[in-house]
């Protein structure tokens, strides 16, 4: 039977077993930097649920840090109201994030180009004052604190080094970005792919546009509130950067790195722009930014498709060459 190419695309790669072995050796090589490598792999999390909707869909969204931030307060929320489990703590997180997706997704999802991009953004600023004034709620500028944990499925106790960080927060990936590959790689990815290369056309065949976006959406929003949630457990607290626009933007800019529309370019572009950062902002704290826009501008000008478009054009090339 044949399939489509843009199904038989997703089929498991010896590149992919390396680069997870990579991520559970990282537990073992980096021990004293484990706070970083959560980090990193939250926000690896994060720009997956980008990429979800924009690198498939076409959605191009400037305000998606609302669904990270939502999940962040709302496991912070949770544990304060005296429910300490961490994993249905992050599912109720993530799934408080996907409610608010499925209430303003069927809007958004029915504008397009700069109209969408605008209102996306004004979105992320609404929720980000709105989050600056509940201070009741959110905490305001002082941010929610206290957060207590359970040991992780009854065992494993939350140490102040993040070995029980780490692995949560990559059991978490793995598993979300398992459902991300199966989502894309299915008949509704085709679909969405469809969509994102033109809508007119799919919208002539029959297929239900704005309801097909919206569900990709609320997945996303899921998927960022979950990322949102282990960032608030695993650092127990929770500030108004959760919610703002600088948020969104990095998680952009991981996107553009490592790859749009490619899955794993969220996985190499996030550790890439946080060493970066990291690398940086100890060389100078106050024009680190220079060093991530040099980076930018040549993975624009000179890696069309990110680090992974690069790397796939080397290999065609390298496969021409035998």
């Amino acid at each position: 039977m044949n399939h489509s190419p843009l199904l038989n695309r997703h089929r498991i790669h010896w590149a992919e077993i390396a680069y997870w072995l990579m991520a559970l050796a990282v537990f073992f090589l980096f021990p004293r930097n484990l706070s970083l490598a959560t980090a990193i792999v939250i926000m690896a999390l994060f720009a997956l649920s980008l990429d979800l909707v924009m690198g498939y869909a076409g959605v191009v969204s400037m305000g998606h840090a609302v669904f990270f931030g939502i999940g962040a307060y709302g496991a912070g929320l949770i544990s304060l109201a005296g429910h300490h489990e961490p994993i249905t703590g992050a599912i109720l997180a993530g799934l408080a994030a996907a409610s608010f997706a499925l209430m303003v997704g069927p809007v958004l999802m029915g504008l397009s180009g700069l109209p969408q991009i605008m209102v996306t953004l004004a979105l992320n600023v609404i929720l980000y004052e709105a989050g600056n004034k509940a201070i009741a709620i959110t905490g305001g500028d002082d941010g929610l604190r206290g957060i207590k944990l359970d040991p992780l499925l009854g065992l494993f106790k939350w140490t102040v080094f993040g070995q029980t960080s780490y692995l949560y927060a990559l059991g978490w990936l793995f598993v979300l970005f398992l459902v991300v590959r199966c989502l894309v790689s299915s008949p509704f990815g085709v679909s969405l792919q469809g969509l994102r290369e033109n809508t007119e056309r799919m919208r002539f065949i029959g297929t239900p546009v704005r309801r097909q976006l919206v569900v990709v959406y609320v997945v996303s929003g899921f998927i960022a509130g979950i990322a949102g949630a282990v960032s608030a457990q695993t650092v127990k607290f929770v500030g108004l950067e959760a919610l703002s626009v600088e948020k969104s933007i990095d998680a952009l800019v991981m996107l553009v790195l490592g790859g749009v529309g490619r899955l794993y370019g969220a996985l190499i572009g996030a550790p890439v722009y946080m060493l970066v950062h990291q690398v940086a902002s100890e060389w100078n704290p106050f024009h680190w930014m220079f060093v991530i826009g040099g980076l930018l501008i040549v993975v624009v000008m000179f890696a069309r498709g990110g680090m992974l478009g690069v790397a796939a054009m080397l290999a065609a090339r390298l496969r021409g060459g035998r």
